[in-house]
């Protein structure tokens, strides 16, 4: 691993260029590591800078990356507070909390890439099937690029999306300290109308927040509720913009990974796991064009044809979270007692499981060859 610079002009051309290194960045610069290619990652922050999720995924994920020691805490029941009712499921895996900073350090160790800070402006023509990226230190190039810069697909054609109209949810937390036993959520009005609230412990502190499915609602009122109902301070607040709708994975040659593709998960807005998963996705394709295996159009359709193998189960998740605000809250208890049945719940989790399943991240590793392949035109 190279060290990170910064300060100077940024004017240089690249085999790969990842704009964002958040997870999917990383994971994608991760499975390039000994290939030979240069690749250069830029994000605007530093590596590990900025988090702006709850950070739980499930355990076998922290596994099949061998980051298992960045474990904060383990959980294999969901609590699910309702209206009148406390509902306590037994998952079929277990989920764990870490640390955003320490995962994200732990995947870029494992990269030979170069890191720079740089805001990213948006991108250039296309010359020769070379793309340009504007930044706010100069112009980057590669025939290989990377959006993992999160929902507003700021390398789009179209130029992105913009809060409030797009399809996203809203979403705060705050971080007092504190300890529990109980990876729980509530779907309950007092916190969110059309959302709900969350307490991920992990370790000494609880991570505490609110979301709404509807991104015109503000939710700082119900994140506060529901920490002083819990006993915690309002301190250390992060929030973020959630997509919750798919979006083109590909567009005129850029690969688009995690948020800027919608890959968060609709109804829960798990979004870690699956930037993981689509990230690993397209660096195996980018991989496979540098070394000679199959060109760039073929990579780009691979990785369109896998994000569209998702869409039913997406789809799935996006017409709950539409209808859960619509049942009467009174009706909630009855439900879930109901969905409490543990051949639901297994049958439920593990195809929730499957829209990004742990073994992806240790698949094809086993067809890298430390023997230099020869390249060819992209």
């Amino acid at each position: 691993m190279t060290g990170v610079e910064t300060g100077n002009p940024l004017d240089s051309a690249h085999d790969v260029v990842i704009c964002g290194a958040s997870f999917g960045g990383l994971a994608a610069a991760r499975e390039l590591a000994g290939s030979g290619a240069d690749v250069l990652v830029v994000d605007r922050y530093e590596i590990g800078a900025r988090p702006t999720s709850a950070c739980g995924i499930p355990t076998d994920w922290l596994r099949e990356l061998g980051l298992i020691d960045y474990e904060l805490q383990r959980f294999d029941e969901l609590v699910v507070g309702v209206p009148g009712a406390t509902i306590r499921l037994d998952l079929p895996f277990t989920f764990s909390t870490f640390h955003y900073d320490e995962v994200c350090r732990a995947l870029w160790r494992d990269c030979d890439a170069r890191f720079e800070v740089a805001k990213v402006n948006g991108r250039l023509p296309v010359q020769n099937g070379v793309m340009s990226i504007d930044t706010d230190r100069g112009t980057v190039s590669a025939p290989l690029v990377v959006d993992a810069l999160g929902w507003r697909r700021i390398l789009a054609e179209d130029g992105g999306v913009q809060p409030v109209d797009a399809p996203l949810t809203r979403a705060l937390e705050v971080h007092p300290p504190g300890n529990s036993d109980d990876l729980a959520v509530w779907v309950d009005r007092r916190y969110a109308r059309a959302g709900y609230g969350w307490c991920f412990p992990a370790g000494e502190e609880l991570r505490i927040g609110a979301c709404s499915y509807v991104p015109q609602d503000h939710v700082r009122v119900g994140a506060d509720t529901l920490a002083k109902d819990l006993g915690g301070e309002h301190v250390r607040y992060q929030g973020n913009w959630i997509p919750h709708r798919l979006q083109p994975p590909v567009d005129n040659g850029v690969f688009f990974v995690g948020d800027s593709a919608g890959q968060c998960l609709p109804l829960t807005a798990e979004g870690i796991r699956t930037a993981l998963y689509y990230g690993i996705a397209a660096g195996r394709e980018m991989r496979a064009v540098f070394e000679g295996r199959q060109r760039r159009e073929k990579a780009l359709a691979n990785y369109a044809e896998l994000h569209d193998s998702h869409r039913t189960g997406f789809g799935i998740l996006l017409f709950v979270q539409k209808l859960i605000p619509w049942i009467p809250p009174r009706l909630l208890a009855p439900l879930f007692r109901i969905y409490k049945t543990q051949r639901l719940v297994d049958i439920t989790f593990k195809a929730y499981l499957g829209l990004a399943p742990p073994d992806f991240a240790s698949e094809g590793q086993a067809q890298r060859s430390a023997q230099e392949r020869p390249r060819v035109a992209v």
